[in-house]
């Protein structure tokens, strides 16, 4: 991104296929709720956990989205899904401890654990299983002093999703090893498939990550909230005290527009929007000679196969951004599993600037 913004500042026209952030900007009517509560003077610290009517708005979409009950004492608002994680990682992680994560993954997500001097036990996953563990590796990879295990569904940078019979059978698999789970539902609303549970369904002692920043497209804004366990709530009301204080206060009540029937029209011809590009990318990838998943059903990437063409995927990138123009991502951002191999290409630009970064492609693989 940065050498990217370089050459832009020296004239180039550049294709940012690189930055997994939502190119709208945020949605109007939650731009009026945020003035509305500056001009009200609701500038000062929340409570910890967030406002209440946020938390029941939340609560409620639990119910409609998913049928499932959740308390609103149980949804913490955070500052960015980043704050909940480090939230979590500090109430479920103890040093020594090994975390179960897939490889590839959202590279803070190793980050939180190293930072509790606990032990990310990576689980390599492709193309072969949708890019998500199956019971015979988590098996296979579990260690003695493994506690817990940490999933993204939809997957950063995969954008595949597990689906409901497979999380049913992890998260009895993980139960009966007393494992806590934690699942990254960050890209939930951007998902192109008709089933898109959360785990909260199937097991309600689980704990969940989310964010406003995708689906709600409130990026910059750092808005985020978690949902843990009722045996959990007090230490996490205390973590938040001592970590944040709270989220910012112009960005909760900001949110509380985005349940709005005026909003939510806005937020789900967005992700019309996505699903197009979406077609339109895997079909140029895979015309290209790219290996990609055929079943790529939520976030906005598509993590792609280029060994054809290149063993070195941190070279592959940038002789692309500095001979072509176009901004992509290494797999060796997100882990180690034959990271070389893989690219991470992000739909977060108009289907014009995605069809000028097909044609720079082209040029660079022929």
């Amino acid at each position: 991104m940065h050498r990217a913004a370089e050459l832009e500042r020296q004239g180039r026209k550049i294709v940012h296929m690189e930055v997994g952030e939502p190119d709208f900007s945020t949605a109007q009517p939650v731009v009026n709720a945020a003035k509305n509560a500056l001009d009200r003077g609701l500038t000062q610290y929340t409570a910890a956990p967030g406002i209440p009517e946020l938390r029941e708005s939340l609560a409620l979409q639990y119910r409609d989205w998913y049928g499932v009950n959740v308390d609103k004492d149980q949804i913490l608002i955070t500052p960015g899904a980043s704050g909940g994680l480090m939230l979590l990682a500090n109430l479920l992680v103890s040093v020594g401890d090994g975390i179960l994560i897939s490889d590839p993954a959202y590279p803070c997500v190793r980050n939180f654990i190293h930072l509790m001097s606990a032990e990310p036990q990576l689980v390599p996953v492709g193309i072969a299983q949708n890019f998500q563990p199956n019971l015979q590796q988590l098996e296979s990879y579990i260690q003695s002093n493994t506690t817990g295990l940490w999933l993204a569904s939809p997957s950063n940078p995969t954008g595949t999703i597990m689906e409901r019979s497979r999380l049913e059978q992890v998260c009895n698999w993980a139960r009966g090893k007393n494992l806590h789970v934690l699942v990254d539902e960050i890209y939930h609303g951007l998902h192109y498939v008709d089933d898109m549970p959360s785990v909260l369904e199937v097991d309600q002692s689980c704990f969940v990550v989310n964010s406003f920043s995708k689906y709600f497209g409130m990026t910059g804004w750092r808005l985020g909230w978690i949902v843990v366990p009722e045996p959990y709530v007090e230490k996490a009301n205390v973590l938040a005290q001592n970590l944040y204080i709270s989220a910012p206060s112009i960005a909760q009540y900001a949110a509380l527009a985005a349940f709005t029937d005026e909003a939510r029209i806005i937020f789900e011809q967005r992700r019309e929007a996505f699903r197009k590009r979406r077609d339109y990318l895997t079909a140029a990838l895979n015309e290209l000679g790219l290996e990609l998943s055929d079943n790529i059903q939520g976030a906005f990437y598509i993590y792609a196969n280029i060994s054809r063409f290149s063993q070195d995927s941190e070279k592959f990138c940038s002789d692309l951004l500095e001979n072509y123009g176009v901004a992509i991502t290494p797999g060796s951002d997100f882990g180690e599993y034959k990271s070389n191999e893989f690219v991470r290409i992000a739909f977060t630009t108009g289907l014009e600037n995605l069809q000028l970064g097909i044609e720079r492609l082209k040029s660079a693989l022929t």
